[in-house]
């Protein structure tokens, strides 16, 4: 009897571990955490040594007083979904999409899948990294490889395959990286009159478009107002065009300006702030502001800009203070205690070692779709107006949810959703989507 208690014992203690041990390990997923366990150590890239900030606009459940010299942000509630060909959209999920992407056919090149691999800012770390450009279509600048192939974003049919494709995922409007016309990234070149192509393909499937206004070459508060009055003139009265319905019936445009705070408040507010030299506000052109946060210190800077919200774009949990999920409920306070939008954006995971080799500190592990749930859950917890979803297809980053394929070359493996099919995060993506609009409907009864 004494064995057979002893047995009894050690066979409840090895069952108390393995409890333990998988609580512990479900624990690791929680949005909550900061920085995921998943993949460990992601420090934010120098690209935020500028000293400004960005800030945030939430709808609180009381508007307060405007500060003197600023507009009153307005109190907004969002049109939440219509049906388009692909089903139910719902225009409170937004999606960051690229048009940069070119291939021989279509471009007489490839471009940006051709992308150098960058070389670390320190030349002692730079030396131990490979250099050069990736040659497509069997060698291209990410660690997956869509189903399209090495495509061009000026095909008729790959657009009309990333508008079925973002039906799918349930994400009303897309959010189009802008440069101006004639202007284009480091590694490409000017797509800004593929735009009406984008509006047109959009419409088509119900979908919406809006703007996000990258950090061109001396990009200035004044640059944006000629951004924004050219946007508004050529595109505005287009049936895709994307504007914000607030609670007063009032719909506005709304613009992401990417890397807001390289700009300073003080410059920002001469077009955001009623006063401002060349202000938009109460003119034609008035719009929906949305700034970039990345330093705890930009929410300040961001509220004193006039800017209307704040977004976090990131996909990686801990990259940066804005990007962390456990720093997002107290970014919403700071939002609604100041009539701002908070606006977290989502990403299944992040791996960009394709292009920045020595970057692999950074990635995120997509764990087949845990990842993004995870984030996609931190989101919904803190009751957003909207979110962002980061991205339909920045392959360089490993933040797309487009169709990805199993590809295997003689130099390369690379990665892909299986067990599961191509469609795994649009799926997701849609489910989640579901589960927000029914639980943000709620929110608001």
């Amino acid at each position: 009897m004494a064995r057979l208690r002893r047995k009894a014992c050690i066979a409840v203690f090895l069952f108390t571990i393995f409890i333990f041990g998988s609580l512990m390990g479900l624990r690791t997923l929680k949005p909550t955490d900061g920085i995921s366990d998943l993949a460990p150590g992601l420090d934010f890239l120098p690209l935020i040594g500028g000293k400004l900030d960005r800030r945030s606009v939430a709808r609180p459940p009381t508007p307060p007083a405007a500060l003197p010299g600023q507009p009153r942000a307005p109190n907004t509630k969002e049109a939440l979904s219509n049906s388009g060909p692909d089903g139910i959209v719902f225009y409170d999920v937004h999606i960051f999409y690229s048009t940069w992407y070119g291939a021989p056919q279509i471009d007489g090149k490839y471009i940006h899948w051709d992308h150098i691999l960058v070389p670390h800012w320190d030349p002692k770390i730079a030396a131990s990294y490979p250099r050069g450009r990736h040659m497509p279509p069997e060698d291209i600048g990410s660690s997956f490889y869509p189903e399209l192939g090495a495509y061009s974003s000026r095909d008729p049919a790959v657009l009309e395959s990333h508008m079925e494709q973002i039906g799918a995922s349930a994400a009303g409007v897309l959010v189009v990286s802008w440069y101006p016309p004639g202007l284009a990234d480091d590694n490409g070149e000017p797509t800004e009159d593929l735009v009406p192509a984008v509006l047109d393909a959009a419409y088509r499937h119900n979908l919406k478009v809006t703007f996000h206004i990258q950090a061109y070459h001396e990009r200035n508060d004044q640059s944006v107002h000629d951004n924004v009055k050219y946007i508004i003139d050529r595109y505005g009265d287009h049936g895709a065009f994307y504007k914000f319905t607030t609670s007063n019936g009032k719909s506005m445009p709304l613009f992401y300006i990417y890397d807001s705070y390289l700009t300073s408040p003080e410059s920002w507010s001469e077009l955001l702030s009623l006063t401002g030299s060349h202000s938009l506000r109460d003119s034609a052109y008035d719009s929906l502001f949305i700034a970039l946060i990345v330093e705890e210190r930009h929410k300040h800077d961001i509220l004193a800009a006039g800017f209307d919200g704040m977004y976090t774009y990131f996909a990686s949990n801990g990259f940066s203070f804005g990007s962390s999920h456990h720093n997002w409920k107290g970014i919403k306070a700071f939002c609604d205690a100041n009539n701002l939008l908070f606006i977290p954006s989502v990403g299944p995971g992040y791996i960009d070692t394709s292009i920045r080799p020595w970057n692999n500190h950074n990635s995120r592990n997509r764990v087949n779709g845990r990842y993004y749930e995870t984030a996609l859950q931190a989101a919904l917890n803190v009751r957003p107006d909207m979110v962002t979803i980061t991205s339909f297809n920045e392959w360089h980053e490993g933040t797309q949810i487009e169709r990805a394929v199993p590809k295997k070359t003689g130099n390369r493996v690379y990665l892909d959703y299986q067990p599961h099919g191509p469609e795994h995060f649009l799926e997701l993506t849609r489910n989640w989507a579901e589960q927000f609009n029914k639980e943000k409907a709620q929110w608001l009864m």
